[in-house]
């Protein structure tokens, strides 16, 4: 059985501000069944790269589209890589949605971090 919870590391900054590099978040897995999780817009979510299974990208669900997801970054100013560079995501590489942020419990004002 796979624990349905998963911890996810945030490692670029294409969330920001929302997310920060460094930050720990909590999020729940798509069912092994192969059954796709429910998403919503604005949701955060865990998917694969489209061409690169094996990366995996935290992005926030825009627009439901024909063949699935539409995903993009927060952070305009970054090149990031989301939906603009690779279009609709379907649904079976989304691989979770995120809970919530549970490290670092508080941020400070100070950290030099835009």
């Amino acid at each position: 059985m796979r624990w349905p919870l998963w911890r996810v590391a945030v490692a670029e900054r294409s969330m920001e501000p929302a997310l920060q590099p460094g930050d720990w978040l909590i999020a729940i897995r798509r069912p092994r069944s192969g059954r796709p999780i429910s998403v919503r817009p604005g949701q955060l979510v865990i998917a694969r790269l489209p061409g690169s299974p094996d990366v995996l990208l935290v992005k926030r669900a825009t627009r439901r589209e024909r063949g699935g997801w539409w995903l993009e970054s927060d952070n305009l100013e970054v090149s990031a890589i989301d939906s603009r560079r690779f279009g609709v995501v379907p649904p079976d590489l989304i691989e979770g949605r995120v809970l919530g942020r549970y490290w670092p419990l508080r941020r400070g004002t100070g950290t030099g971090r835009r």
